[in-house]
């Protein structure tokens, strides 16, 4: 059974910093690009960052600088470091894998953002 288990999400001030955490079984980790992404209420699903098997990156614009996406294949987990978080982040986040046919989502955890 596949699983991808999001942890890590809460309530944050503006300018703090989140680790979200993606923890994975019953897939082959290292094949997979796993990335994260997120929804906003009122707005579709959005790609934040990925990384493939390798460890290439890619991030949405509006998170480059801030945000660090990282994966460890031994423990077979992904991480998203969030920092100089503002509002606009609110979302709730969603882990993602995907490897040719193949693709699963995660639950998704919420991140809010706010004073």
């Amino acid at each position: 059974q596949v699983q991808l288990v999001e942890s890590g999400g809460g309530l944050v001030q503006p300018g703090g910093s989140l680790r979200l955490s993606c923890a994975t079984s019953g897939i082959t980790f290292s094949f997979y690009t796993m990335g994260w992404y997120r929804q906003a209420p009122g707005k579709q699903r959005e790609l934040v960052a990925r990384i493939t098997g390798g460890g290439i990156t890619n991030y949405a614009d509006s998170v480059k600088g801030r945000f660090t996406i990282s994966r460890d294949n031994a423990k077979t987990t992904m991480y998203l470091q969030m920092n100089s978080l503002t509002p606009e982040d609110t979302a709730v986040y969603f882990c993602h894998g995907e490897y040719t046919i193949w693709t699963y989502w995660g639950q998704g955890t919420q991140v809010t953002v706010s004073s």
